[in-house]
């Protein structure tokens, strides 16, 4: 498809394609995945949505953090100056810097939900910090809490682990860093959505390192696929809060005769434009 470019990587929604030794080409495709399988029916403009997300949220953190779009410094044109080599897709690339990616997941959850609210529920805790008690599900948390997990290979799900844990695996100094960083992003990204009627409940932030050991923002950032998003007008403590996520696909999905195993089902036009209006909804909202 970028031919000459040589495939370095497959993933569920994601080709990334090696430009020398010093960048990538990262394409953003169509297809979208749940509990694990890819479906057969991609969403159109999927790709492209969610690859401005990234881009816009780079170029708003990049004051707190270096990311690997602003250290690539080359643009597609010149990745594939012959124009017949550039797919008509390119609105959903990336050229970015060739990092080594930390074999961490860096989230940031300020309010109690997914598997968060399952630890508190059995142990109080939130990755093994203590939490106040009385909160219920939803629930704003007195601060933001940096709660990583490992990041699994393929067919293998992400652990929860605590920041000791993460300190034991990618170094102190990194570990502290990355723990900043990330903790400034969030606060920064869910003030921004907050004045515009919006609410980040969480998000998955990765990085990587450069040639100097100095820690970069890589992969998505704060796309609907790595952040849950909830509408503050309809936010109400205690309920399970409508996202601009996949929710709507994964509710979808358990009404069907499905044993969550490749190969999935096709999925309805109905489902397929719902999530279209979804992340179009949500980048309108954001200024994007």
């Amino acid at each position: 498809m970028f031919d000459p470019l040589k495939l370095m990587y497959r993933g569920k929604v994601r080709d990334v394609w090696e430009i020398g030794i010093d960048h990538l080409l990262i394409y953003t495709t169509d297809r979208v995945s749940a509990f694990d399988v890819i479906l057969p029916t991609p969403i159109p403009g999927r790709g492209e949505i969610l690859t401005k997300f990234t881009r816009f949220w780079c170029d708003m953190t990049q004051y707190i953090v270096p990311n690997h779009i602003f250290l690539a410094q080359i643009g597609l044109d010149e990745a594939l100056p012959d124009k017949d080599e550039r797919p008509n897709a390119c609105k959903a690339c990336q050229i970015v810097r060739r990092l080594t990616p930390l074999p961490i997941e860096a989230i940031v959850r300020g309010y109690l939900f997914g598997s968060a609210w399952d630890e508190y529920r059995n142990t109080g805790t939130i990755s093994g910090i203590k939490m106040p008690d009385g909160l219920v599900l939803a629930d704003r948390l007195p601060e933001p809490v940096f709660t990583p997990s490992t990041k699994a290979p393929p067919g293998r799900h992400d652990v929860n682990i605590t920041f000791e844990m993460m300190d034991e695996i990618v170094g102190a100094a990194v570990a502290d860093k990355v723990r900043q960083v990330s903790l400034a992003i969030y606060a920064m990204a869910n003030t921004y959505a907050e004045e515009r009627g919006l609410i980040i409940a969480d998000t998955k932030l990765e990085f990587g390192l450069d040639q100097t050991g100095q820690v970069i923002l890589m992969d998505e950032v704060l796309t609907p696929d790595s952040s849950r998003y909830w509408d503050a007008a309809t936010y109400n403590p205690g309920f399970s809060p409508p996202s601009f996520d996949k929710q709507i696909l994964r509710d979808y999905l358990h009404t069907l005769d499905w044993d969550k195993k490749a190969p999935g089902p096709e999925l309805s036009q109905i489902i397929v434009e719902q999530m279209q209006q979804k992340y179009a909804n949500l980048a309108s909202r954001l200024g994007m």
